[in-house]
């Protein structure tokens, strides 16, 4: 349920409202306690097992799988929320709801989750920016990254490019063919090298909020087990417009506006629109970046 803004308690200060603006990203260290962090790996082998409904390309399991088994088949799973009511009430998670706020505005809504689940050896993502797959009209695309694991550079951790999104400039992507990365297009020719970038190493528990436009990637995971786990959604001011798919006969790109949101805090002005809840959950298919080592051409 969205957050009223009398219920969003004050934990973000001033100077962390204005590092996210310049950097483009900010950590909330200790935003979920041991016992949500355990809720939520938990639900993550049950929803990999089937136990919470349908989830479209889901590789087959057995009873007799272990749970270390049945994580490892699955990189990730897209609208996690959609048959998880406890991925669902992660949207809206206090510390969530209160940073986007101070970050965004007072009106924020929500229009994907992404479980990522990379077990040792799985791939990780090339340089990219989610504007280019999630475009708002006001720059005000954020990622809610929960580390569910503690996320290292030897697990594969995000790496980002500190200030790359200031300008608002979405760089060109090609194909690329690096087996380090799930995804088939890489963004290129931006002015910044490889040495710009630095390591968001967290610990489980922590949020990193992240700016649509802001150069991010990550590297494989290198350990010899084990998971890199992550709950990562994506936010929007609800002021702006999300000509996310394409408009429908008759409408203009420039008033395009996908529906399937959920409120997380404030009030939508498009209310009188209505919503739709057409989307479900899905592994990325092989060949697209689900199980096995495909590619596909998302995020995060």
């Amino acid at each position: 349920m969205a957050l009223t803004e009398e219920e969003i308690t004050s934990r973000i200060s001033d100077e962390d409202v204005e590092f996210y603006h310049e950097n483009g990203y900010l950590i909330v260290h200790n935003a979920l306690s041991t016992d949500e962090i355990e809720t939520l790996r938990n639900e993550t082998t049950s929803i990999c097992r089937g136990d919470r409904g349908d989830v479209g390309n889901l590789p087959d399991m057995t009873p007799t799988d272990s749970d270390e088994e049945v994580n490892e088949r699955v990189l990730c799973i897209h609208m996690i929320h959609k048959i998880s009511p406890i991925m669902n009430d992660a949207l809206a998670h206090p510390v969530m709801a209160e940073t986007l706020t101070r970050i965004i505005g007072p009106n924020v809504k929500c229009m994907q989750s992404m479980l990522f689940i990379k077990a040792s050896g799985k791939p990780g993502q090339a340089w990219h920016q989610d504007e280019i797959y999630i475009p708002t009209r006001d720059r005000s695309l954020t990622g809610g990254w929960i580390a569910l694991d503690d996320a290292t550079t030897e697990n594969g951790c995000l790496w980002i490019i500190p200030g790359s999104h200031k300008r608002g400039i979405l760089w060109p992507q090609r194909v690329q063919h690096d087996n380090r990365f799930d995804c088939a297009h890489e963004t290129f020719r931006f002015p910044y090298s490889d040495e710009d970038a630095i390591p968001v190493e967290v610990e489980a528990g922590a949020i990193v909020f992240f700016n649509g436009y802001l150069l991010h990637r990550s590297l494989p995971n290198r350990t010899e087990s084990g998971f890199r786990r992550v709950l990562v959604n994506h936010y929007m001011s609800a002021e702006s417009l999300l000509p996310w798919h394409n408009p429908g006969e008759g409408e203009r790109m420039a008033t395009a506006d996908h529906r399937e949101i959920i409120m997380i805090s404030g009030e939508d002005p498009y209310a009188y629109k209505g919503t739709i809840q057409n989307g479900h959950a899905h592994v990325r298919s092989t060949g697209e970046g689900g199980c096995g080592d495909g590619r596909q051409n998302l995020k995060s």
